[in-house]
């Protein structure tokens, strides 16, 4: 089996089966990773994260680092088509504003269970950079070395911004939720939540 590195450089060659073998590996993570942020676009967008992965093949040291930097071209993929629909955005107001502040639509992720549903509202109701530092963790289990890479800061820092994630999502979730029992449960088990939300995105991704 090729390694991700590999497919990139046959891709960039000219390979259109490694960027098929590609979008078979990591197309679901990736389009995970745009469907409770967008609307709409989420394909384009997908599509945007894997040729930026191409054009920027020679900036990945090796194989272990790959996941840290497909996600870190989609952050900057993102952020990108965040200006586009909001011009006069300003990068510091996504450590502010939420999706629902910027004017998003509703969530492309359908679940079914009552407290998949309001974690769901509740990631789209904190900081866009809260949102994506708790669902790389928590959906693609990226590790803080591997966070610190996506965001370009140190592991400390990381781990400090992951408690002030997880707060701000605990007093959204207390402002939705009448239980407290109930909170407690949804945020104890948050690798349980994750799971089954991990599971029901993957069911959107469209088959190439």
């Amino acid at each position: 089996m090729r390694s991700d590195l590999e497919l990139l450089e046959a891709w960039r060659g000219g390979d259109r089966s490694a960027a098929g073998d590609l979008f078979d590996r990591h197309g679901a993570s990736i389009y995970r990773f745009f469907a409770n942020k967008v609307d709409r676009d989420v394909e384009d967008l997908v599509q945007a994260t894997l040729m930026g992965c191409v054009a920027g093949r020679d900036r990945v040291r090796d194989g272990a680092h790959f996941r840290a930097y497909l996600f870190g071209v989609a952050r900057n993929t993102l952020r990108s088509y965040l200006h586009q629909r909001k011009r006069t955005l300003v990068d510091d107001e996504l450590n502010v504003s939420s999706v629902h502040d910027l004017g998003l639509g509703p969530s492309k992720l359908v679940v079914q269970r009552q407290e998949q549903r309001l974690l769901l509202e509740a990631l789209r109701s904190i900081p866009v950079e809260s949102q994506l530092l708790l669902e790389l963790r928590y959906w693609e289990e990226l590790s803080t070395e591997e966070l610190a890479e996506v965001f370009g800061v140190a592991p400390g820092t990381i781990k400090s911004r992951l408690s002030r994630a997880r707060t701000r999502l605990r007093g959204r979730l207390e402002a939705m939720l009448a239980s407290h029992k109930e909170l407690e449960a949804t945020l104890t088990d948050l690798d349980a939540w994750a799971s089954g939300l991990r599971e029901q995105a993957s069911k959107l991704v469209p088959s190439r």
